[in-house]
């Protein structure tokens, strides 16, 4: 599941020239601790209720007043592990989206993270969900398939994004009916194939998968 498809449409953005008393009375009304702040269509960051608090004017635009986070969001095109862990990383209860322009497309709650989160095999105890890196022109699902198959596995999805991380390559997201991944990982890495990220709902958890957790865990405690 990848960012746009979980737009919270319910949280609207504030716009530069709206007043900080505006901005401190949405924050109230939407239970949120930041909202996003635009300037026509361009995200310029969020404003906190810790920014507003050290801001003594109410009736000023918010062009005046500073707020961060200009830097913190996400294209429309990814993981939803990679909302979690920038909400993480910078202890945001949202984070913004972001279309190929860089326009502002909407904001991806934690808690609709969550839910994603917990339909997810790895969450749900069943199947397991392979992440790999290609370029476009190595991309054969029904090759990759045949690979899965020999293995006494099928794939019940699968996703092509373009790779965040590297413009000339597409990222392939695979949702399989099993959670033992090592023989389908290994047969696929031996035909070249580059496996950024796995997660299995069964067995024993891998370092990067506990890693994924216990960031998890510490979020939820704060």
């Amino acid at each position: 599941m990848i960012a746009e498809d979980l737009l919270n449409q319910m949280i609207p953005p504030l716009k530069v020239s709206d007043s900080a008393s505006k901005a401190a009375k949405w924050l109230e009304e939407f239970h949120v601790g930041q909202l996003p702040v635009l300037e026509n269509r361009q995200y310029r960051g969020l404003i906190t209720e810790a920014d507003l608090l050290d801001h003594e004017n109410s009736d000023q635009p918010l062009a005046s007043v500073p707020f961060g986070f200009a830097n913190v969001h996400v294209q429309h095109d990814q993981h939803f592990y990679s909302i979690m862990e920038l909400a993480i990383q910078n202890k945001l209860q949202l984070v913004p989206v972001l279309d190929d322009r860089r326009e502002y497309l909407g904001v991806v709650t934690v808690g609709d993270t969550l839910a994603a989160f917990g339909q997810m095999p790895i969450a749900a105890g069943q199947g397991g969900i392979i992440v790999m890196s290609m370029a476009e022109r190595d991309y054969s699902l029904t090759q990759i398939s045949r690979y899965v198959e020999e293995n006494n596995a099928k794939i019940l999805s699968a996703h092509v994004a373009q790779d965040e991380h590297d413009p000339y390559k597409i990222r392939l997201t695979l949702k399989l009916n099993t959670a033992d991944l090592a023989r389908i990982t290994a047969t696929l890495e031996r035909f070249g194939y580059i496996i950024t990220a796995q997660f299995s709902g069964a067995g024993e958890v891998s370092e990067g998968e506990q890693d994924r957790f216990d960031a998890l865990l510490k979020y939820l405690s704060l």
